[in-house]
């Protein structure tokens, strides 16, 4: 097993710094769906008991990487279908209830930001960037919403899906349709118009639930 090198020593919170390296490696495809994360071998990576270890992969199980098996212990989540539908089902419920409220309050640098970001996938040659970038662009688009809550929540079920969508999707054509759609929201957002806005958003995300499914489907045959 691959985990990104860190000074676990060097800091307090052990487990989070054990936990955000697994996280990255997760994210970026080095640690791959159903793959054994065995204890013993990650303290012995990190330096450190199996304590800090075990906090780090159950932190990780909350946020829907990291499964428990009874008799084997923790892998790396596997997403079934139907949480794939139920995961994009809770975010466009949400994003688009942030985005509805958050759209008046943009301001120019708001909109100007996200744009950046934009430009900088367009830029960005490492597909492992891509899932931290369009975090960015949304999150900027639904700060001022003012719902800090509702974001932590819509966070965490990005977090869930996204390295599927930027490792194994990369190579669908998802990526140009994705960009085209972010900045048809962007152009409404500047335009003040909501419901295109928000309706470019929902079918933002029924196409990446969709191509995620069938793929997921094609994976099982």
């Amino acid at each position: 097993m691959t985990t990104s090198t860190i000074s676990a020593k060097s800091s307090t919170n052990t487990a989070e710094l054990i936990a955000d390296a697994l996280r990255a490696d997760i994210l970026q495809g080095r640690l791959k769906s159903s793959q054994p994360l065995r204890q013993d071998d990650i303290a012995a990576k990190f330096g450190v008991s199996k304590i800090p270890v075990r906090e780090a992969l159950y932190q990780l199980k909350a946020e829907g990487l990291v499964t428990f098996i009874p008799n084997r212990g923790a892998t790396v989540s596997e997403l079934s279908i139907q949480e794939v539908d139920e995961i994009y089902t809770m975010r466009i419920a949400l994003e688009t209830t942030a985005l509805h409220r958050a759209l008046p309050r943009l301001t120019i640098a708001d909109l100007s930001r996200a744009e950046a970001i934009l430009k900088a996938i367009d830029d960005e040659q490492n597909v492992a960037r891509w899932s931290e970038l369009n975090w960015e662009f949304h999150a900027t688009l639904y700060a001022p919403a003012d719902l800090p809550r509702l974001l932590d929540w819509v966070h965490t079920l990005h977090v869930n899906v996204a390295r599927y969508l930027v490792i194994y999707l990369a190579g669908l054509d998802y990526q140009t349709a994705s960009q085209q759609e972010h900045r048809t929201i962007v152009s409404a957002c500047r335009q003040g118009d909501i419901e295109t806005a928000t309706a470019t958003l929902q079918h933002h995300l029924q196409s990446a639930s969709q191509q995620l499914a069938t793929f997921l489907a094609q994976r099982q045959q």
